[in-house]
């Protein structure tokens, strides 16, 4: 997300740092080269002529043009103004009782996902939340959300077939989840291709019988300006109170993303970063900003990692590796625990400092499961003694793993150097020193070093 952005304002702010002391017309060349950045990124014209207004404003001040360390003053200016556009502080949802949240959208935004992924995560949250059906038009919508709260152990109130009124839904919908003792409800409702008078009439309806704590757009984040269009329409019709963004993760541009709270001024509350129901996170305004500004996000790395890692798996892998015992096994579950956490593309970006490790190069998903293969190929006993495997045994792990063997030699290699990484104290104390955010930070071991297995 974002990387189309990202890659062209670090051009700018490297050049900015370049420059011992800046002058009004390297500012303005700057911010003149930030504002085609933030159009191509399809970021709506009126927001970016405001926006590079105010940072326009701080960045010719004395402040920044007194400063020891001019660029890097432009580069925190530029950062809070960002904040400020995304919406500050992060918005939390309002599920003080009745816990009513009305999803709305078009159709192909992702609505019906969404509000599966949004009820497993107020569940993992230790709430009780119920999902109903109330699409009564477009086909299999019921049977999508009923195959979703099965999936997630959620229950569904699905209609009677041939049902057309959504408000008797609603009606029954409620006692039913008053029965489950639910605390939040969360409705799915119908979509269109377009805005049309019948749909927002319905939903006006709905929204009036339940008086729901959140309506909730459900927006594509890949239609840019025209998913912002959306939104004022939505907004003027049933009244939001935030926004979900789905499919960020396969927008390079971001452009509603930056738009919508300006524009709208209903906060982004959730976005949606991968197909899984588990990809979705809660929309923090700094923390976006730091990754647009390629700061990385390691909070919310962290977060992840909690969610998705097993403690006492974690645990015992790290005693291993810093008592010098890895092996393929252990290799084999740092992978899966990795792959756990995301794309790797995306989990790198929150690293602070690892995009300028690693400059333009991508992480190849294939690869990774590559490796996951090669490992799954060999014996028990090659995997905890790799020193055994041969040139036969290499044919046949390649053999096995449907890979080459070129590319067994080269895993076989890389777990090698990681053991020997693992056997030197200092250089151990010295990444653990990185991943915690010190030492200028950074990520050992990039494409190309030692120690990165992808």
């Amino acid at each position: 997300m974002f990387s189309l952005l990202s890659d062209k304002l670090e051009g700018v702010f490297k050049q900015l740092r370049g420059h011992g002391k800046l002058s009004e017309k390297n500012i303005s060349d700057a911010l003149r080269e930030i504002r085609m950045a933030l159009l191509e990124a399809d970021v709506e014209f009126s927001v970016v002529k405001t926006f590079m207004a105010a940072v326009k404003e701080k960045a010719v001040g004395e402040a920044v043009l007194r400063s020891i360390t001019p660029g890097q003053q432009i580069v925190k200016v530029f950062h809070d103004e960002l904040t400020k556009l995304l919406g500050g502080d992060p918005a939390p949802l309002d599920l003080n009782p009745p816990g009513r949240i009305l999803m709305v959208g078009l159709n192909g935004a992702g609505k019906t996902t969404t509000s599966g992924k949004l009820a497993l995560h107020l569940k993992k949250q230790g709430r009780r939340p119920v999902l109903v059906a109330c699409d009564l038009v477009r086909p299999a919508a019921i049977e999508q959300l009923a195959a979703l709260g099965r999936q997630v152990d959620i229950p569904v109130f699905t209609p009677q077939p041939g049902q057309r009124d959504v408000l008797a839904v609603a009606k029954e919908a409620l006692a039913w989840a008053e029965n489950l003792q639910a605390t939040v409800v969360i409705f799915d409702t119908a979509g269109r291709q377009e805005v049309d008078e019948p749909l927002l009439a319905e939903l006006k309806g709905l929204r009036d019988y339940l008086a729901p704590r959140e309506v909730l757009l459900v927006a594509d984040a890949a239609t840019g300006q025209q998913s912002v269009s959306v939104a004022q329409t939505f907004d003027q019709a049933v009244g939001l109170s935030g926004i979900i963004l789905t499919k960020l993760d396969g927008d390079a541009r971001g452009g509603a993303a930056l738009s919508m709270r300006s524009v709208t001024q209903k906060p982004v509350k959730f976005i949606g970063v991968g197909e899984k129901l588990s990809q979705l996170e809660a929309f923090v305004p700094d923390r976006m900003a730091n990754r647009i500004l390629g700061m990385g996000d390691v909070v919310s790395l962290v977060e992840k990692a909690a969610e998705a890692f097993d403690q006492e798996e974690a645990m015992n892998m790290a005693q291993r590796m810093m008592s010098a015992q890895f092996d393929f096994n252990d290799f084999l579950g740092q992978i899966r625990m990795m792959r756990k956490l995301g794309p790797m593309q995306e989990i790198l970006g929150m690293i602070p400092g690892i995009k300028k490790q690693m400059g333009n190069m991508n992480v190849d998903e294939k690869r990774v499961k590559h490796l996951e293969a090669i490992v799954l190929a060999m014996t028990p006993k090659e995997r905890k003694r790799p020193e055994i495997i041969n040139g036969s045994r290499r044919r046949r792990i390649a053999t096995g793993s449907g890979t080459s063997v070129p590319m067994v030699n080269q895993t076989i290699k890389q777990v090698g150097e990681m053991r020997k990484l693992m056997k030197n104290k200092g250089k151990m104390k010295q990444m653990m020193k990185q991943l915690g955010g010190g030492g200028g930070g950074g990520f050992p071991g990039m494409p190309g070093g030692k120690g990165f297995p992808f």
